[in-house]
């Protein structure tokens, strides 16, 4: 009988403990993976539910590690103030974004660099709440490509440009066509109106390159194409 009652308040005891750890325990979520690019800002958000009521015990730290492993690096904590990083790799260089009050205890990092490749943790206190998951966001730094850096003033340019590029297009390939015609004219024998050669002007040197330069401009702004006798 004293061992059963012995095993029975054992048993009761830990469920006691566990009901007890379970209330005074916080709830954290996290991005676990967030892109960047370089000389950008991100925004490493990370968000919290506390079982006791919010007071100015409530603490916040952030800490990293970089890719290549190494010790980890606290950069930033939050007691009722926000306390950024005034030395190491993220100096002057974090910002606090959250509301803790909303449960928020999101960070921004400005001016990336490729060497910001690492995991970021982020750790919340509320007495008596303490004991919670360690949650980690990998953050992968990146050039950002070609494709994704069109400023005002190229889409400008492309947008000048390209229609006076297909006028151009078109107009070369009008001209094109019109030369085409006018060499099958003068192959099949083609026989100029008695209009035609009293409109041409009469010191134009048909043997010369100037003369046939000019008889040829003639006649592609002619746009009627008369049928070779």
């Amino acid at each position: 009988m004293r061992g059963w009652a012995a095993g029975g308040l054992l048993r009761l005891g830990l469920l006691l403990l566990y009901g007890v750890c379970s209330a005074l325990s916080l709830e954290i979520k996290v991005d676990p993976e967030v892109q960047a690019f370089v000389d950008e800002q991100v925004t490493l958000k990370c968000s919290f539910r506390s079982f006791s009521p919010i007071t100015q015990k409530l603490t916040v730290d952030w800490t990293y590690q970089p890719l290549t492993g190494g010790r980890m690096e606290t950069i930033f904590h939050y007691q009722s103030v926000a306390y950024p990083a005034v030395v190491g790799t993220f100096r002057d260089r974090i910002s606090w974004v959250g509301n803790v009050a909303k449960g928020d205890a999101s960070i921004a990092i400005q001016n990336l660099t490729m060497n910001d490749n690492g995991t970021f943790t982020c750790a919340v206190k509320n007495p008596p709440d303490v004991h919670h998951n360690i949650p980690q966001t990998k953050l992968t730094v990146t050039h950002r490509g070609f494709s994704f850096q069109l400023t005002s003033a190229v889409l400008l340019s492309i947008l000048v440009f390209l229609p006076s590029a297909i006028v151009v297009i078109l107009l070369l390939v009008r001209m094109g066509r019109k030369f085409g015609v006018l060499k099958h004219r003068k192959k099949s024998g083609y026989k100029k109106s008695s209009i035609e050669v009293s409109d041409e002007p009469e010191h134009t040197e048909q043997g010369t390159c100037l003369g046939r330069m000019g008889t040829w401009c003639l006649q592609c702004v002619d746009t009627d194409e008369e049928e070779p006798y």
